[in-house]
């Protein structure tokens, strides 16, 4: 049995797991799909010098939406404030700052920061800082249109004028991060809800 993208045989047994998907998941990032749980393959760098610490956002990212639950652990110390990260599952094992680690176990929360979708706008959700709830309506073109484009982490050299001011903002607003040249979006879109929902 061949793999499917973006997974890597068990080990064990050198096969993957039978009647497993993995869409939505890049296959940018080795992983093990079983059931509802991933499992990555290698550790993934946060220290945000670049495109592996963006691909490895997004990683975490899609699986949140996809309410799959996540195996993983991280190198490198991040360049950047990691409270930025605390809507994402956290590592199974700890970070070399293991007070970056407890904290994020402690803080980490289903649904505190997500996006949704509408004709010609997107809504987000921020409840990362605790007390707080902030919802945020992009309805600028060239806002949704780095939004959206950063879904997928992209060279901010890339990005056109504009799409460098509406970086900037998505910077400051804390729903985008760049590590080194590279940008990706925070805010995932949640496709699957714990039941009962509620319990966000």
């Amino acid at each position: 049995m061949t793999g499917l993208p973006g997974t890597v045989p068990d080990p064990d047994t050198g096969r993957t797991a039978e009647g497993t998907r993995t869409s939505g998941l890049p296959g940018t990032v080795p992983h093990r799909l079983v059931g509802r749980r991933v499992e990555v393959v290698g550790p993934l760098d946060l220290s945000g010098a670049g495109r592996a610490t963006a691909e490895a956002v997004r990683f975490l990212r899609e699986c949140q939406g996809l309410g799959l639950r996540v195996g993983w652990r991280g190198t490198g110390r991040p360049s950047f404030d990691p409270r930025l990260l605390s809507h994402l599952p956290p590592p199974t094992e700890p970070l070399e700052d293991h007070g970056m680690s407890a904290a994020w176990q402690a803080s980490y929360a289903h649904g505190v920061l997500y996006h949704r979708r509408g004709p010609d706008f997107v809504t987000v959700l921020d409840r990362r800082e605790r007390g707080t709830a902030v919802r945020l309506t992009l309805d600028h073109p060239a806002l949704l249109a780095a939004f959206l484009r950063l879904l997928e982490p992209t060279p901010a050299g890339a990005l056109d004028a504009g799409g460098r001011e509406a970086l900037a903002l998505l910077v400051a607003e804390r729903l985008a991060l760049v590590c080194g040249d590279w940008a990706v979006t925070l805010p995932p879109r949640i496709r699957r809800w714990p039941v009962p929902c509620t319990a966000i």
